[in-house]
């Protein structure tokens, strides 16, 4: 017999790449979808009829990264052949406004301004940010400890965040030859993310820690005891009782989701989430509710009430999810396979509302 829980999301709409799905993400608006594969494709799917456009066939490099610009003009790429691949979506069929050269480069992370057309992408130890509206470079950032492991934008445009080794740097987009401010970890931070309020900055590390800092208090919480290093982090876009945004972790098969203490001495308590059997590959809160999602190699996309609770269980591809994106809406949820496969589930009438705030 089914239940609510099972009935809340349903498949509709099922399409596929050539091979593994690298990313996905939705369009600001949510007309459109963009996917890229470890073939190198590049697809935008146009709603709500999912007619689907070529924007690169396969080239035999991966592209491993894409984001659309905050207002949806822009969409770029990133990949294994080194190329930063920008198209203009203004005018109804996209155009490939400029292909950015880096030979020798891996560009694995990319990230748009939430303010400006300003795209941040990582070339090994440097960061360049090109500038869509006059298409050109307008600097070059140096992390100098390492290869830049992750990048991301604070929600106000007003600082970018680089981890590597030694931890992170945050530079003030204002004034790009402002120094930069250091937030240091005594191994690498591999993944960073600011809170969706901008309080908050976090950083999962290589020492299998993670550390929270609230922007401008220099003393950061410090979570320790995980087998392995913390992959990927996800915060929550709408606060707990006490006015904090939940964070999401992410280490092997196990999802840790964090919530604040009212008690600031006793700082971040957690609870685990170990449904999965397999590596968890993706995080994400649907918007607008304390819904999670999580996608593992295990070939389950699980929804995680509150974070605490499992409601409900995705499947549908042979070879185990590698990304999700939630819709900007919270509606539909997207994610991609390892063998190719690309899946939208959208929530029924009967199970609106039922991840709850």
């Amino acid at each position: 017999m089914k239940t609510k829980a099972q009935l809340e999301f349903q498949q509709t709409w099922r399409g596929s790449l050539s091979d593994y799905v690298t990313a996905i993400a939705w369009s600001p608006d949510g007309h459109s979808l963009a996917a890229c594969s470890a073939a190198g494709e590049v697809m935008l799917i146009s709603l709500p009829g999912f007619q689907s456009t070529l924007l690169q066939s396969e080239t035999g490099y991966s592209v491993d990264c894409l984001t659309f610009s905050h207002d949806g003009q822009f969409l770029a790429i990133g990949g294994q052949d080194g190329q930063v691949k920008i198209w203009s979506l203004q005018s109804g069929a996209p155009k490939l406004i400029t292909a950015l050269e880096n030979k020798s480069v891996w560009v694995d992370r990319l990230c748009w301004s939430p303010t400006t057309h300003e795209l941040a992408f990582s070339l090994g130890k440097y960061v360049q940010i090109w500038d869509a509206d006059i298409q050109n470079v307008v600097t070059t950032l140096n992390f100098e400890a390492s290869t830049v492991l992750d990048l991301d934008w604070r929600r106000d445009g007003k600082y970018l965040a680089l981890a590597g080794y030694q931890g992170a740097r945050v530079w003030n987009t204002n004034d790009w030859d402002t120094e930069e401010k250091v937030l240091d970890v005594p191994s690498a931070t591999v993944a960073i993310a600011w809170s969706p309020n901008n309080q908050f900055i976090a950083k999962g590390n290589l020492d299998s820690t993670l550390s929270v800092m609230e922007w401008g208090n220099p003393a950061p919480w410090l979570m320790q005891g995980f087998p392995s290093k913390v992959r990927q982090l996800a915060w929550s876009d709408v606060p707990t009782s006490i006015g904090v945004p939940l964070l999401a972790s992410c280490r092997g098969a196990a999802v840790v989701v964090w919530e604040r203490d009212r008690d600031e001495r006793l700082g971040w308590a957690n609870r685990i989430l170990g449904n999965h059997q397999g590596v968890v590959q993706a995080i994400a809160f649907q918007p607008g509710s304390l819904l999670l999602a999580s996608a593992a190699k295990d070939g389950w996309v699980a929804l995680w009430h509150r974070g605490t609770r499992l409601i409900q269980s995705l499947t549908g591809v042979s070879h185990g999810f590698s990304c999700l994106t939630w819709h900007p809406q919270g509606h539909q949820l997207a994610a991609g396979g390892l063998g190719g496969e690309l899946l939208v589930w959208s929530q029924t009438s009967r199970g609106r509302g039922f991840g709850g705030r």
